[in-house]
């Protein structure tokens, strides 16, 4: 399995930016595809996730209704749509894949590179 994440750059509080992640080697239709961000100094944590064969999402409280996440089957991709960006979002942000929908690191197994997202203020 391989991941690939792209689209992050530099914007400005209150701007938005679309992540991608491009998936291929296997077939997704039971997977989860997940993203995950590391701000400098912080720990890893969770962002969101969707489940491949059937849309579910899930979302941390800190980006609920500013992020959404979504996958395009026919592209093997998932994206992640940020709106109202803030400092604080400023990240590497990754995509992961995982046999089950959860907010837990260690679940997945499948990592991409990592993007880097940075909003000045």
């Amino acid at each position: 399995v391989q991941l690939q994440a792209s689209g992050g750059g530099l914007v400005q509080a209150g701007d938005s930016l679309r992540l991608s992640c491009a998936a291929s080697g296997r077939t997704f239709n039971y997977y989860t595809i997940g993203w995950f961000r590391r701000a400098p100094g912080k720990e890893r944590e969770f962002v969101a996730a969707i489940r491949w064969n059937s849309g579910s999402t899930y979302y941390a409280d800190s980006v609920k209704g500013r992020f959404t996440i979504a996958r395009d089957n026919a592209k093997n991709t998932v994206y992640l749509q940020m709106l109202s960006l803030e400092p604080e979002d400023t990240a590497i942000y990754y995509c992961a894949s995982a046999p089950y929908m959860s907010d837990t690191a260690t679940v997945y197994n499948f990592w991409g590179q990592g993007t880097l997202v940075t909003v000045s203020s």
